[in-house]
C-alpha cells in the first residue's frame, strides 16, 4: 500500500461523511419529484433489438417508423439532458428507408432471412459517443481547443455496426478528453441524469448512459478505460458491457494511445436497456473471428455457472474505502439467493488478493505513456507544474480545461504519486491477480460485485465516488469482462445494480447471467411512468 494514496482516501471518506449530510438536509432538500423527463408515449421504444428485427423482418414495422420514433423520443428528452452533441437525423432517414426498400424487394421470405443473416441489425438506430468516431461528425471529445475537429472516418467498431446495417441517429456528449466521471464541460455544458437533474449520469459515456436511461436510445457504443461504459449504466439504471480486452477493435478512438498494448486497458462495448440484446451487438463488434474466441455462438447452461459473489473490498483496504451502498450490497445478495434457487452453485467467496486495488488501477493509467495528454507541448520538462498551476486556475474558472481533466492529468504526470519502480511493481502484481482470478472463475464462473459503492452523487461531487475508481479500474488492468446489471430503484428513485465479471473471454458467462437477473429483476425502470395502455400485450421474449 501506499501510504500518501490511502492518505487520501481517508481524507475523501471522512468528508463524505461530514458533508453528506450537510447537503441532503440544507443545500439538496428533498422535493417530491426530480425528473421532467416526459413519459415513453410510444410502445415501439419499449422492445428489444429482437422483438423489433422479428416485426422488420415479418413487414409488421418499417425502419423509417422506428428511426422516426425513437427521433421524436431524442427531441423530446434532449433539452432537458443536453447529451447530445450533434445529430443526423435526415441522414438517418434517408439509410431508413434504403433498409425498408432492401427488405420490400426481398421476393420471398428465405430472401428476407439471408438479408438478416447477412445484415443482423439493418434498419435499427443506434447512437454513438462522440469519443468512438462516426463520419463527418464533431470529434472535438468535450475539448476547446478540438471544437472544429470532425471524424475523418468511422471508428473499427462503428463501422461494423453500420455494415451490420445500423443506422447512427447522433453522437453523444462525453467530459473533455474523456478523463472525468462526469460529463460537464465548457465545450458543451453539462449532462443530465434522467432520474434526477440535480445528479451527474457519469463519465466518461454520459451522453450514451443519459440517453439510454430516458429510453431516447435503442443502443449505444461506448469506450471504457476505467468504468466509463459501467459508472454511466449503474448511473442511469442500463445494461453495459465492458469487453476482455482486446476482442473490439479501438481503432479510430480518440484519446488514442501509441502503446501496442492499450486494446488490454482501453474497450469499446455496447449500452442498452436489454440485457437480451448484449450478445447480438457484441457479436458484431468483436467481428467473426474474435466471435468464435469468446464463443459467442454456443449456447451456455445456465445452472452449470458457479457463482462467486463479494459485497465489496475486505480487510483493510475495505475499511479505507468509502462503505457499499446499502441497495447495492442487498442486490447482490438478492441475486445470489436467486441464484441459487435456481441450482447454480452460489459462493460468498474470499477474492484474490486485492489489498492493493488501489495501487493496481492507478498503476494501469499511470503506465500509459504512449496516450495524448491535455497539456502537450515540446518540453516534458515543468508539465507537472504546468498541471498544478492549470487546476488552481481552473478552480477560479481561469482555465479553458476542466478540473477533473487535469486532476487525471496530474495523476499521470506524477505516476498517480508513485515512482516509476513502484508503479512497475504493481503492475507486475496485477498480472499475477490475473492468473488468480482465471483459476478462481475458470471457462464457469461468474463473480458478483460492486460495479461502485454509491449510485449517481450530485453534480460536482462526483470526487467521493471518484476515489472508489478502482472499483471498475481494477478490472481494465486485469482485461476481465464485465456487464453491469441494472436491479432497481432505491428509495430516491435513483438506479442502483452491480457487476458481473467472468474469466478472461468468458464474456458470454457475464451475458448469460445478466438475461436471467433482467428476466427475474426486470431489468431496466424507467425515470417516470409510462402511459403506454397496450405495455400489458408485449412479451419480452429470452
Amino acid at each position: 500500500m501506499e501510504i500518501f494514496l490511502r492518505l487520501l482516501l481517508i481524507v475523501v471518506k471522512v468528508l463524505s461523511w461530514i458533508i453528506s449530510p450537510i447537503l441532503d438536509k440544507f443545500v439538496y432538500p428533498q422535493k417530491p419529484k426530480r425528473t421532467q423527463v416526459p413519459p415513453i408515449k410510444n410502445p415501439l421504444l419499449l422492445l428489444s433489438i429482437q422483438e423489433l428485427r422479428s416485426r422488420l423482418r415479418s413487414r409488421q414495422l418499417t425502419s423509417v417508423e422506428l428511426v422516426k420514433a425513437y427521433i421524436d423520443r431524442i427531441e423530446s428528452v434532449n433539452s432537458h439532458l443536453n447529451a447530445l452533441i450533434e445529430s443526423r437525423f435526415p441522414a438517418a432517414l434517408k439509410e431508413a428507408q434504403h433498409a425498408d426498400d432492401l427488405i420490400a424487394g426481398c421476393a420471398s421470405p428465405e430472401a428476407v432471412e439471408k438479408l438478416f443473416e447477412e445484415r443482423p441489425l439493418l434498419g435499427l438506430p443506434m447512437t454513438v459517443k462522440e469519443s468512438c468516431a462516426l463520419e463527418g461528425m464533431t470529434f472535438s471529445v468535450g475539448s476547446l481547443f478540438r471544437k472544429n475537429v470532425k471524424a475523418n472516418a468511422d471508428g473499427e467498431a462503428v463501422k461494423k455496426l453500420r455494415t451490420a446495417g445500423a443506422i447512427p441517429l447522433l453522437v453523444s456528449a462525453t467530459p473533455e478528453y474523456c478523463f472525468s466521471i462526469e460529463t460537464d464541460t465548457f465545450l458543451n455544458g453539462r449532462s443530465i441524469n434522467p432520474y434526477d437533474f440535480e445528479r451527474t449520469p457519469g463519465g466518461s459515456s454520459g451522453g450514451e448512459g443519459s440517453l439510454n436511461g430516458a429510453g431516447a436510445s435503442l443502443f449505444g457504443i461506448g469506450s471504457d478505460i476505467g468504468g466509463s461504459i459501467r459508472i454511466p449504466s449503474q448511473y442511469c439504471g442500463i445494461f453495459g458491457h465492458k469487453p476482455s480486452g482486446g476482442v473490439v477493435s479501438v481503432k479510430g478512438h480518440f484519446p488514442d494511445s501509441s502503446d501496442p498494448g492499450i486494446e488490454h486497458y482501453l474497450v469499446e462495448g455496447p449500452m442498452t436497456r436489454f440485457a437480451v440484446d448484449l450478445n447480438d451487438l457484441l457479436r458484431v463488434m468483436a467481428g467473426q473471428e474474435n466471435s468464435k474466441k469468446l464463443r459467442l455462438t454456443e449456447p451456455v447452461q445456465l445452472n452449470k455457472i458457479k457463482v462467486h459473489y463479494a459485497l465489496g473490498f475486505d480487510g483493510l483496504n475495505g475499511l479505507i474505502h468509502m462503505p457499499v451502498d446499502e441497495s447495492i450490497r442487498n442486490a447482490i445478495c438478492r441475486a445470489a439467493t436467486h441464484l441459487k434457487t435456481l441450482g447454480l452453485e452460489v459462493t460468498q467467496s474470499q477474492l484474490p488478493n486485492l489489498s492493493n486495488s488501489v495501487e493496481m488501477a492507478l498503476s494501469g493509467i499511470a503506465g500509459q505513456d504512449g496516450m495524448v495528454y491535455l497539456l502537450e507541448g515540446p518540453e516534458e520538462s515543468g508539465k507537472v507544474r504546468q498541471t498544478l498551476w492549470e487546476i488552481l486556475r481552473s478552480l477560479v474558472g481561469q482555465s479553458s480545461y476542466t478540473t477533473n481533466a487535469l486532476m487525471f492529468e496530474l495523476l499521470r504526470r506524477t505516476n498517480a504519486f508513485m515512482t516509476r519502480a513502484k508503479v512497475n511493481q504493481y503492475l507486475e502484481e496485477s498480472r499475477l491477480r490475473i492468473g488468480e482470478f482465471s483459476k478462481l472463475l475458470g471457462d464457469n464462473g461468474v463473480l458478483l460485485f460492486p460495479t461502485l459503492n454509491l449510485p449517481a452523487p450530485r453534480h460536482k461531487w462526483s470526487v467521493f465516488s471518484l476515489w472508489g475508481v478502482d472499483y471498475t479500474l481494477i478490472f481494465n488492468v486485469l482485461g476481465l469482462p464485465v456487464t453491469h446489471v441494472p436491479m432497481g430503484l432505491d428509495e430516491r428513485g435513483l438506479p442502483y445494480g452491480f457487476s458481473v465479471i467472468a474469466g478472461p473471454n468468458q464474456d458470454r458467462l457475464c451475458l448469460r447471467v445478466a438475461v436471467e437477473l433482467e428476466r427475474a429483476f426486470g431489468g431496466w425502470k424507467p425515470p417516470v411512468p409510462h402511459e403506454i395502455n397496450e405495455l400489458k400485450d408485449i412479451v419480452y421474449p429470452f
